[in-house]
């Protein structure tokens, strides 16, 4: 009764606190991106604080001494809305590749615009990459960061990996360094579900994969070393509160979830 009621406390107030943000922060919108970018800074924040106090959930960051400067592609793992917001007080100057129909959000999609944020149209696939290639190229090679999720959306903890080959499209295409990051929030905060359970979010930086290697090459990478990595997190989390258990996917190997927390997961 408590985890719903606090659940449902943290998502009133985090709808709630969303629109009032948006419609406080309109003025941005008349400045440049650096301004929506900064607003959307406070929105993470806000954010953050609402779990750790409301549903005592907060969030632990591992490897900030892998985060590269200047331009590269950020590649993580997708299991939360919470990662969309906890990772932007990062980069300096971010775009997130995602779906046009969010850019069709009245205020949220000004706000998308604002931050030039770059929209795909998955229904054209090959033009639509294309056109990102682009996109994100100019963007790269002005310093900025790129934002792309390799498996295109969320997926449940434990769930079979279903990565696009987008991501090493963009990386050859770009020559970027790309920066993989692993989590385990969907133990916390699951893919259509009210609830916001208490604990720590683990989210870790991994070294970055260096610009040069053949695609194919790169996309087997960048998945091994990002499942190796979730599946760390999420067995550590699994030790410190066994109950999350019911939170992973069924299907899941149970030499997957018993891996040992801390490996080496950059190999």
């Amino acid at each position: 009764m408590m985890l719903f009621a606090r659940s449902l406390i943290f998502n009133v107030a985090f709808y709630v606190g969303t629109f009032v943000m948006m419609i406080v922060g309109l003025p941005t919108l008349a400045r440049d991106r650096h301004a929506v970018m900064g607003l959307a800074r406070l929105w993470g924040r806000y954010n953050l604080w609402l779990l750790r106090v409301v549903c005592g959930l907060r969030v632990e960051f591992r490897g900030l001494q892998n985060i590269p400067t200047g331009g590269y592609i950020i590649a993580p793992k997708h299991q939360s809305v919470l990662e969309t917001f906890a990772l932007v007080k990062f980069p300096p100057d971010f775009s997130f590749i995602l779906k046009r129909e969010l850019m069709r959000i009245p205020l949220f999609g000004w706000y998308l615009a604002g931050a030039e944020q770059i929209a795909i149209d998955r229904a054209k696939r090959s033009s639509a990459l294309a056109q990102v290639v682009d996109k994100s190229r100019a963007l790269l090679a002005s310093g900025r960061q790129i934002f792309i999720f390799p498996e295109g959306t969320r997926r449940p903890v434990g769930a079979e990996p279903r990565y696009k080959f987008g991501v090493a499209q963009i990386y050859a295409e770009t020559g970027a360094p790309c920066l993989p990051v692993a989590l385990n929030s969907g133990l916390f905060w699951p893919r259509r579900s009210f609830l916001r359970r208490p604990g720590v979010v683990l989210m870790e930086f991994l070294e970055p994969i260096q610009p040069g290697l053949e695609r194919g090459v790169f996309f087997a990478l960048l998945q091994s070393r990002l499942e190796d990595a979730t599946n760390a997190l999420v067995a550590e989390s699994l030790a410190a509160d066994p109950s999350l258990r019911t939170l992973v996917d069924p299907k899941r190997r149970e030499d997957e979830m018993t891996s040992a927390p801390g490996q080496d997961s950059s190999k």
